[in-house]
């Protein structure tokens, strides 16, 4: 015979409670609170102008039209061009990837060597890049302006790239350094006594390691970079003008006629990229940051 448990069964929690009902609730207003600016942008740029003007932001078009589109991208006016925000794009692809692989390879270098090796005055050092990570940007843009025209990079590629590359370094090492800590250090002790030195255990240990850290400081970096209005426009030159100083030229352009529509596609054009990315790589982020990115 079996024995029978004297203790009362476990009441079963309801899947659905007063709190967990409340919780949900709050994250549905919410999303939609977020939701809603980008509905509008959605469907005032498929609109014509006629349509506009009747007032109803949150209708759908009656009518769907791309031209708004197609004119924010090759034919809308940044002040005395009319080239469209494509130009805008290409510059602001030239500036990401050079300004999101240097600063990853060069954090994770940095996060290394103060995990691991630990050099001298490398607790100070990484106090100095955090304190470097607090001062506000205004702060630095003068003397970093007479530096650059000093070295002849004022108002180019390179320059634009080495100011998003310091403005990195002290994120990027926090995030490799916090990853690095939580890896045992058996693991590097072996790989000491096996001959490694210190780039060949970084590069044949810690990188392959470093995949889900290596995803969040890219999504972090390349949303940073492309996000960034007012270092592109200080530091970019003429040339080289990324997609949201032209967005800015495109919207405040106050010759003829207002077209809501064409700064709506412009402005959904220029948030593709770090839109897409998120919506791509959300999961891996999360798992990323889970990973080690805040752990130390």
């Amino acid at each position: 015979m079996t024995a029978i448990d004297p203790r009362p069964a476990p009441k079963r929690r309801p899947r659905l409670s007063p709190a967990r009902l409340g919780v949900y609730t709050f994250l549905l207003v919410a999303a939609l609170f977020f939701a809603m600016p980008l509905y509008i942008m959605l469907v005032t740029s498929f609109k014509t102008m006629d349509e506009i003007r009747l007032g109803n932001i949150f209708a759908l078009p009656v009518s769907i039209t791309l031209e708004p589109w197609v004119t924010a991208w090759s034919s809308a006016c940044t002040g005395v061009s009319c080239e469209g925000i494509r130009g805008g794009f290409v510059n602001s692809l030239w500036i990401v990837i050079p300004s999101t692989i240097l600063p990853i390879l060069l954090g994770a270098l940095n996060g290394y060597a103060l995990s691991f090796w630990r050099p001298k005055g490398a607790e100070l050092l990484f106090g100095i890049l955090m304190v470097g990570a607090f001062i506000p940007v205004q702060v630095m843009m003068f003397p970093l302006v007479r530096i650059l025209a000093s070295l002849g990079l004022f108002s180019s590629l390179p320059g634009i790239v080495l100011i998003h590359i310091v403005f990195s370094m002290p994120v990027m090492t926090l995030l490799f350094r916090n990853y690095y800590l939580s890896v045992p250090q058996e693991l590097f002790k072996a790989a000491r006594i096996d001959g490694g030195g210190f780039l060949r255990i970084f590069v044949q240990l810690m990188l392959p390691m470093s995949t889900p850290i290596i995803i969040v400081a890219a999504i972090m970096q390349v949303t940073g970079v492309w996000n960034d209005y007012i270092l592109g426009l200080v530091f970019a030159g003429r040339d080289n003008l990324p997609m949201t100083v032209q967005l800015n030229n495109v919207i405040n352009t106050t010759t003829g006629t207002r077209l809501y529509n064409v700064n709506m596609a412009a402005t959904i054009l220029t948030s593709l990229v770090p839109l897409t990315l998120y919506f791509v790589s959300g999961r891996w982020f999360v798992r990323g940051i889970a990973a080690g990115a805040v752990k130390g």
